[in-house]
Parts: structure tokens; sequence; C-alpha cells
């Protein structure tokens, strides 16, 4: 097998069967499924989801669980309303992130993406315990279900990601890799930072970014290819790690530019595996 490119798909009301048929349309077979709509997360949902996925011919790679209340994504608010991190919100989000596992697994979905937070990068923070316990019960319950739950990277830096999996010990946590997330938060170069968890790799989203360039607001998101991603470098590292799975292409702006960079960057991302 080699590497393929997708696409995220976003779970909404309605609509759903047109956007599968669009993405097959526009030549993608692998999509992540990406969900803030918890109140859709039912048995007749997830039937009708798999209908739409196997009439069009593309499978459901990671199901990209979103959770309640506020999500500000800066520097200096986002350590207090993002992920499982503010104990605040810590149970509440623990239960969205099962409930959206077991809609996953209805969607026969082994991986589970979410953002976790700014995880303190002190073990000694008095917040780090609390966390790694919520995030255990969290692994246990997906590890019962047969499936995986990937941390989204840019939040925190490499290293307090991985020192998080191993005080975690389930043996089901995994990256989703964001690239540029890592540039947008600051918190590394995308491809050396393969050197610290390369191996917990089971997910990438294909999506490019400038780095801060002051201490409240994160840097921005860009057409890729137009930032700080070195793609090349990314693609034969991941490459030589052995990972098979999909560059899930993310272009989070709206309209005609959104589609004519999304099928630009599928375009570029085809040739640079091709070539490996």
């Amino acid at each position: 097998m080699m590497m393929n490119v997708g696409i995220c798909i976003e779970h909404t009301e309605s609509g759903m069967r047109e956007k599968f048929h669009d993405a097959a349309a526009k030549g993608f077979a692998h999509c992540q499924l990406i969900s803030w709509a918890l109140g859709l997360w039912t048995e007749e949902e997830a039937e009708r989801i798999r209908e739409y996925a196997s009439e069009s011919g593309v499978a459901i790679t990671a199901f990209w669980c979103g959770w309640a209340g506020p999500r500000i994504w800066n520097f200096t608010d986002g350590p207090e309303t993002l992920g499982l991190v503010p104990a605040a919100y810590r149970f509440a989000r623990m239960q969205n992130l099962m409930d959206g596992a077991d809609f996953a697994k209805r969607l026969g979905v082994k991986d589970v993406v979410s953002h976790m937070g700014f995880i303190p990068e002190s073990p000694n923070d008095p917040n780090y315990a609390g966390f790694v316990s919520a995030i255990r019960a969290v692994a246990r319950h997906l590890k019962g279900n047969g499936q995986n739950l990937l941390f989204e990277t840019g939040q925190e830096t490499p290293v307090t990601m991985l020192r998080c999996f191993e005080d975690v010990g389930t043996g089901n946590l995994y990256v989703n890799l964001d690239p540029a997330n890592l540039i947008l938060y600051g918190k590394a170069n995308p491809v050396d930072a393969l050197c610290v968890f390369g191996s917990y790799v089971r997910g990438v989203h294909a999506k490019d970014g400038l780095y801060p360039v002051n201490g409240r607001e994160l840097g921005t998101e860009v057409k890729i290819g137009t930032g700080r991603v070195d793609f090349p470098a990314l693609v034969r590292s991941l490459d030589e790690l052995g990972y098979e799975g999909s560059l899930t292409i993310e272009r989070e702006i709206e309209g005609e530019e959104q589609i004519r960079d999304i099928l630009e960057a599928k375009e570029y991302l085809s040739g640079l595996i091709a070539a490996l």
C-alpha cells in the first residue's frame, strides 16, 4: 500500500449524501468525517452515513470528534477553553468523546481524532495528573470498542504529547499529524517532530501555515505549498516511517477559493506520492 490523498467532510444536519458524492466526483476515495454536531450521533444517522459512504465509494478513515462548550483558538483564551485540559469542562467532554467514539463504531471507523487542549508541558503541573487520568478513562472506553484515540497536533510540543502517551499507557493513543498546526501554534517544525513521535502517526491533515507573529494570536493558515510546511520532506519522512494512510486535505476557508485550493493540493500531493 501507498499513501493516498483524502478530504475532510463536515458532518451537518443536511446535505451529507451530496457531500460524499461531490468528494467522489473530485476524485477522492478517502475522507475524515469532521463532526461538532453532537446531537446527530444516533444509530439512524450512522446508518445514513454508512449508506452515503458506500454508494459514493468514499471510505471514512477517521472520525474527528468535537465536544461541547466554548472554544477560542488563540494563545490567551485557548488554554482555558480547548479540549480536556480545562478542569471545568473535562468531565462533560470525556463523555462527548466516548459518545463520539460509540457513533464512530457504528460507522465502522476505528480511529477517533480530537484536539485535547494545551497539555501542560511540565509533568508536575497540578492540572497534568487529572488530565492524564481523564484521557486514560476515555482511551480505555475506546479500547473496549477496538478503537484508537488520535491526538491532533498543535497545542502541545511533540515531547509533551509523547510523554502523555507514555503516562496514560493504554497502548491505543496515536497522532493525527497536522503539520500546519505545529507551525500555527509555534510548537515545532513538523518534519523534525516526526523524529519524536513519528512511529505514532496514524493520520495526517495536509494543511499549510505561517508561524505566529505575536504572542496572542495563532499564525495564519494558507494554501498548501505557500506556507512553512516542507511537504516534499514531510512526505518522504512519512514514507520512510512506513506510513500508508491518507494525507487528508484541510483548507479552512469557504467558497470557490477553497475548492480551487483543494483540487490544486490534491494534484500537488498526488505528485509527491507518485515520486516516492
